[in-house]
């Protein structure tokens, strides 16, 4: 189990906020130091179970790719202090989730079942299988929101509604698909397929920057190359399975719905499927699954406020 944030205090912390997986602490100094918990959500809903090891395997896997993506743009990322702890710089986000799609998978597959063939102002065209690659990759926006779902919102509307200038708008949309450019062949290089993922930006002194985590499971559909063919459901290696197997369970997110109970044979199943997806991707096993001690949490934070 993670250290209990809401226990950990300290007179170098700002403020802290506690998300869905990670509790996020705002030092005075203007560093942002991020715990990576093992909970775990699905269609915006923490599950009941955490999943032992799995912050500590996410956050270190997203260093990995951010340390990547400081070849094309600036990212919020210093250092990790420990796997399941990331130190870096404090951003004023951007209220939207870049989603990029490169095959007609989950919500985009969703979507064009139910009908649709318009997917966050972007035109679906006719006659696609599930799983199949679109001419080029499309970004599908959605709103980030801090309690209940984020909802899907076009470039018009965003523009609009004054959260971007056209001309922001332009520059990180562009960011957003050379990035998944970068994820998609780093992916090809493993054997998989990099089929959709989002990216999140910020602000730090005016200047736009790279936060969150990127291509890790938990914000990315993979699947072996191999395996994707039009119309074939691939083996899913990222969070997209434990969805599917709480809609198998009754459970998409639903008001009226309860979250389906978690035996221990399902939480390793979890672990397994992000751990296999981390080998594959690093060439390296997992870190350690052992918590770290809250003890060790708090002299981190306290070495993170001297810089």
């Amino acid at each position: 189990m993670n250290p209990n944030p809401d226990r950990i205090q300290s007179s170098s912390i700002e403020r802290f906020y506690k998300g869905k997986v990670r509790d996020v602490y705002v030092l005075k100094n203007g560093i942002l130091f991020m715990v990576a918990s093992d909970r775990i959500s699905a269609f915006d809903v923490i599950l009941p179970r955490p999943i032992p090891g799995k912050g500590a395997l996410l956050n270190s896997l997203a260093a990995f790719f951010l340390e990547k993506a400081r070849s094309l743009c600036p990212v919020w990322l210093d250092y990790l202090p420990a796997p399941q702890i990331s130190v870096g710089k404090a951003c004023t986000p951007i209220p939207i989730e870049m989603v990029v799609r490169g095959y007609l998978a989950g919500h985009a597959l969703r979507t064009y079942l139910s009908g649709e063939r318009t997917l966050c102002g972007v035109p679906l065209p006719e006659g696609m299988l599930p799983y199949q690659a679109f001419p080029e990759p499309i970004l599908t926006p959605a709103t980030k929101a801090v309690h209940g779902h984020d909802e899907d919102i076009s470039a018009e509307d965003i523009i609009k509604q004054g959260i971007l200038t056209a001309a922001q708008w332009q520059d990180i949309s562009s960011l957003a698909l050379r990035l998944f450019q970068q994820g998609q062949s780093m992916a090809a290089q493993r054997g998989l397929v990099l089929m959709d993922t989002k990216y999140e930006f910020g602000w730090h002194q005016n200047q736009l920057m790279l936060i969150d985590e990127i291509h890790t499971p938990d914000s990315s559909r993979y699947a072996y190359a191999e395996d994707l063919k039009p119309g074939i459901p691939p083996k899913q290696l990222s969070k997209e399975f434990v969805r599917e197997w709480l809609m198998q369970e009754g459970f998409q997110g639903k008001e009226e719905q309860a979250v389906p109970s978690m035996t221990d044979k399902v939480v390793e199943d979890i672990f397994e499927r992000y751990a296999e997806l981390y080998r594959v991707l690093t060439g390296q096993e997992p870190p350690s699954r052992e918590a770290l001690p809250l003890e060790q949490v708090l002299l981190f934070i306290h070495e993170a406020s001297k810089s």
